[in-house]
C-alpha cells in the first residue's frame, strides 16, 4: 500500500480550554480500512468528524489527496468523505427513494440497474420498494452503506457502525465493509470499542488514548 488517500497532518480541536484531539498525525490508504480504538471519552468520534468537517479542528490540516479539505466545499467533501454513524439515519420512503438522494443533490440521476447493484453489494437484493420503516437495525444499517457508496466515496467513516446490532447482524455489516474495501479499493477509518471485531477486518488498529495517537500496529485481517 503507497497510495495515499486520506492525510492527517497535526490535527488538533480544543473546546472550551480542553483539548480534545491533540496533535494527531497518520495517513489512510487506498484499499485499507484503518480501525480506531481506545477507551470511552478518548477523542475517537471527536477525531471522525474532523475529517470531513462536520467539526472544525482548531489547528492541523486534512488532506483528501493532493486537497486541502478546508479548500472543498462542505457537502462536496461529505460526498467524497462519507460517513456511517452508529444508528442508521434514513429518511422516510423507500430504500430506492434514499439511495437516490445523494446523486441527486448532483443533479444526477441513478438508473435502477445502478439501485440494484448497489442492493446486491450490501446483501439486499430486491429492496428497492421497501419502506424504510419495515426494516431491521441490520438492513437499515446496510441500506445505509448503499446509500453512501451510491455517492461514490473514496473515504469511508464508519463510528461504531455495529455497536447497536446482533451479532448474527454485525457480522453481515461487517461482511459489507471488508467487501467495499477489497472491491472499491475505499480508504476507511472505523472507531470500534471491539477489538476483537478490529483484529478481524481491520489493515492496521490506532489506538487513541487522551485524544492522542499512543500507537498504530499492523494486522492481517481475518475476512468474515
Amino acid at each position: 500500500m503507497n497510495d495515499v488517500v486520506l492525510r492527517v497532518d497535526r490535527l488538533t480541536r480544543t473546546v472550551a480550554e480542553k483539548t480534545i484531539v491533540d496533535d494527531v498525525s497518520f495517513e489512510v490508504f487506498h484499499g485499507e480500512l484503518l480501525a480506531i480504538s481506545g477507551p470511552s471519552g478518548a477523542g475517537k468520534s471527536s477525531l471522525l468528524r474532523l475529517l470531513n468537517r462536520l467539526d472544525e479542528p482548531s489547528s492541523g490540516t486534512v488532506w483528501l489527496r493532493d486537497a486541502d479539505c478546508r479548500n472543498v466545499p462542505p457537502r462536496e467533501l461529505r460526498r467524497q468523505i462519507g460517513m456511517i454513524m452508529q444508528r442508521a439515519f434514513l429518511f422516510p420512503g423507500t430504500v430506492a427513494a434514499n439511495l437516490k438522494f445523494g446523486p441527486e443533490q448532483q443533479r444526477q440521476a441513478l438508473p435502477p440497474e445502478q439501485i440494484a447493484e448497489l442492493l446486491t453489494s450490501v446483501g439486499l437484493n430486491g429492496f428497492e420498494d421497501r419502506d424504510v420503516a419495515t426494516l431491521s437495525g441490520g438492513e437499515a444499517q446496510r441500506v445505509s452503506f448503499a446509500r453512501a457508496l451510491a455517492n461514490q466515496p473514496e473515504v469511508l467513516l464508519l463510528d461504531e457502525p455495529t455497536s447497536s446490532l446482533d451479532e448474527a447482524a454485525a457480522q453481515r455489516v461487517e461482511a459489507v465493509i471488508v467487501e467495499a474495501v477489497r472491491t472499491r479499493g475505499l480508504a476507511c477509518v472505523m472507531v470500534t470499542h471491539n477489538t476483537a471485531q478490529a483484529e478481524r477486518i481491520a489493515s492496521r488498529t490506532m489506538l487513541f488514548r487522551s485524544g492522542r495517537v499512543e500507537r498504530i500496529s499492523h494486522a492481517e485481517p481475518a475476512h468474515p
